[in-house]
């Protein structure tokens, strides 16, 4: 999915808002975008990393309001939405709308949380400053539509040359697309920007620095593709340079195996490497290495080798092997309470894919409202036969979060479990919202309209009223949409 196409950008002194697009404009040139993205077999809302990557991206907000940097308007107008991708490539980028792509193969390179902060500051920054809109108007009036073309295309080329040739052609088409290469003075000023947000969010200005190293080394080697990143933000001696006068890193700082944050982002980033893993042989590799670790192995390396050879084993349909695996995980971590809530969400999880539900009811707290631990035990009580308890739990959720797309789909599974079948459609149709197909979305509720019409929902007068009253919001952002082709 999420492909290397739109950038980051910086300058020394504030370049200013050069831009003619609004804000509205962008905004809507970014959902268009988006929609794709949501589309694409690569998305992924992985809730335990959409969580720890959400930790990260929230105080790097604050900072950027607390600094002026995220102005009110920006802020009430724009997505300020991270999308995962399962690409293995190190890539992150910035799209219009307060958009943000990140690769599972960027957060699995990274060894600590500051390291990501830094590059999900560089892009926030290249958002706040506007540089996506001064780059279309620099473009000279190129269509909205047409950039988005541009983009999708060049999202499309990873997979299919002829396709993306398909979405971009012709010679102004190709012309945006070099535009799209953020310039020299955007990528400082996104460094600058980004550098002053990371650090009053309260992240260690070492992850900026370090992680620029790693890109540079990176940028040495003959470029086969797993490094995107590096083709959208080039790296230089003199953007390098002035992350380590910044950060005054004299000597590369030594990472404490023991510290709680960076023994959490090892697991983190040991399930971004196993769920991007493609292809049987890539899981059993992964899953051989656990087989193969040494008992005096560093604290570090055995929990991360350990963390993804169980999810491996268990997308491999291995459940013996990946319970015992996060078992030992689990055992080893009782002392560090954050890695210990990973490891149990992990035994939990891969229990409940090999058809242990009880045994994954058990590891989850029946308190707790994180995320994760709602959605799991969400989907294990379907299984253990409690959908009625779950809709109740689910309902409540999605009140305040409508758009969670995930949450609706296991609402959509509990209500037809217990033969609620319009409820269930009409949480399908908020699926397609949550994810902004708005014609998918009347779609489902003319079909749960029809189950009305058809008696098939007898009794349900709230819910048909909402059905409808739903339906005729819906159509109007659908009519808002088609007014934008």
């Amino acid at each position: 999915m999420l492909a290397s196409t739109i950038p980051a950008a910086a300058q020394l002194p504030t370049l200013g808002d050069g831009s003619e697009m609004s804000s509205s404009a962008e905004r809507r040139l970014g959902e268009k975008i988006a929609r794709e993205l949501y589309r694409d077999p690569d998305y992924i809302d992985d809730p335990v990393l959409v969580e720890y990557v959400r930790g990260i991206w929230e105080p790097l907000l604050q900072a950027a309001r607390a600094r002026g940097e995220l102005t009110s308007e920006l802020d009430e107008r724009f997505a300020w939405q991270v999308l995962l991708g399962k690409d293995r490539s190190v890539n992150a980028f910035a799209l219009p709308g307060g958009w943000l792509g990140l690769h599972l193969g960027l957060v699995s390179v990274t060894t600590s949380r500051d390291e990501l902060a830094s590059v999900l500051a560089h892009e926030l920054s290249h958002v706040t400053q506007r540089h996506i809109s001064r780059l279309v108007t620099q473009e000279k009036r190129q269509a909205p539509l047409m950039i988005a073309a541009m983009i999708l295309g060049a999202l499309a080329a990873r997979k299919n040359s002829d396709a993306a040739n398909a979405v971009m052609s012709g010679g102004q088409a190709m012309a945006v697309q070099n535009q799209l290469n953020f310039s020299r003075e955007m990528e400082r000023e996104a460094d600058r920007v980004g550098y002053g947000v990371l650090t009053q969010a309260g992240f260690e200005p070492a992850g900026f620095a370090s992680m620029f190293e790693k890109l540079q080394q990176a940028s040495r080697l003959n470029d086969n593709g797993t490094y995107p990143y590096l083709r959208t933000h080039p790296m230089t001696t003199e953007r390098s340079a002035d992350m380590q006068a910044r950060s005054q890193l004299v000597a590369r700082e030594r990472i404490d195996a023991n510290a709680p944050a960076v023994l959490e982002h090892a697991l983190m980033a040991a399930r971004a490497r196993a769920l991007s893993s493609v292809g049987v042989d890539a899981l059993r590799s992964l899953v051989s290495e656990a087989t193969s670790l040494q008992a005096g192995a560093p604290a570090l390396r055995r929990a991360a080798t350990l963390y993804s050879a169980s999810l491996a084993a268990s997308r491999l349909r291995d459940t013996g092997t990946a319970v015992m695996y996060a078992q030992r995980l689990v055992d080893e971590q009782r002392d560090a309470p954050a890695a210990a809530r990973q490891a149990r969400l992990l035994l939990a999880e891969v229990a409940l894919a090999g058809g242990r539900t009880e045994r994954a009811l058990s590891l989850l707290d029946a308190a707790s409202r994180s995320r994760p631990e709602l959605l799991l035990r969400s989907q294990a009580g379907i299984a253990a036969g409690n959908a009625s308890q779950v809709a109740q739990l689910l309902q409540a959720w999605v009140a305040t979060q409508p758009r969670d797309a995930f949450a609706w789909q296991v609402l959509a599974a509990a209500y037809h479990a217990q033969g609620q079948t319009l409820r269930a459609v009409r949480a399908e149709a908020e699926i397609q919202v949550a994810q902004l197909d708005y014609a998918a979305a009347v779609d489902r509720l003319k079909a749960a309209q029809d189950l009305v019409r058809r008696g098939a929902a007898a009794g349900d007068h709230i819910e048909a009223s909402i059905i409808d009253t739903r339906t005729r919001q819906v159509e109007s952002l659908l009519r808002e949409q088609a007014l934008e082709r």
